[in-house]
């Protein structure tokens, strides 16, 4: 039985949010696997479980809020009597830029409250992540991950969902290696610049200068570099 772990917060207002990319791969697994809707409530989680595509496979949304994920999780693993090698957990990395995956077979939680708490429930690192690149933070990173997509990221989160889902399968059959090797490079298309608002607009591009036109203010868009 392999284990899928998304990780987010429960609640409308979260629904749509960054920090939720991890749920939004499992709706879209589940509706690739005719789950949508079959899932029930245990072990503090939302969980579906079938056999989908030859795997046996078990998808799990974490009802604890972001902070207390791990309990939700030693749960599960220990209600399925599963090893650590059997479990990949999805998370958003605002130092990866928006559209990138990257698998690791263990590691640290990178600040991410989510890994944070399952690596303390388990006390251990070993066990398998894919992390989604959700972009830098303009300003305050806790904003950032509980906002909304900007118009650019939502005209692409459709192909980010479905390669994210993809890697998952990926993963289930063959490993996180393999999966690693096969996704790790994957680059997500740009924006059709002619559907997006103007520089200048509100929620356009940001100019030459890095600046950005928000709904709150002018901000400054940071690089990558600033966060690692």
């Amino acid at each position: 039985m392999k284990i899928v772990v998304g990780l987010g917060n429960p609640g409308s207002q979260y629904e749509k949010t960054r920090h939720n990319i991890g749920w939004m791969v499992l709706d879209r697994l589940a509706d690739r696997a005719g789950w949508d809707g079959k899932g029930r409530t245990r072990d503090a989680a939302s969980i579906a479980m079938g056999r989908f595509k030859g795997v046996d496979l078990t998808i799990v949304k974490p009802l604890t809020f972001m902070n207390d994920s791990g309990r939700a999780v030693r749960k599960v693993l220990a209600r399925e009597h599963a090893p650590l090698s059997d479990l990949l957990v999805i998370a958003d990395d605002f130092a990866l830029p928006f559209g990138k995956l990257r698998f690791r077979e263990n590691g640290g939680s990178g600040g991410h409250n989510g890994l944070g708490s399952i690596i303390d429930e388990l006390q251990t690192e070993k066990f398998s992540r894919l992390r989604i690149g959700i972009g830098a933070p303009d300003r305050d990173f806790k904003d950032h991950v509980l906002n909304p997509f900007l118009p650019d990221e939502r005209q692409r989160l459709d192909g980010l969902l479905d390669a994210a889902a993809d890697a998952v399968e990926e993963w289930a059959r063959h490993g996180t290696s393999k999966a690693a090797n096969r996704f790790n490079m994957f680059e997500l298309r740009p924006a059709d610049e002619s559907r997006l608002a103007a520089p200048g607009a509100v929620d356009g591009p940001p100019d030459d200068a890095g600046v950005r036109r928000t709904k709150t203010g002018w901000r400054k868009v940071l690089r990558r570099e600033e966060h690692e």
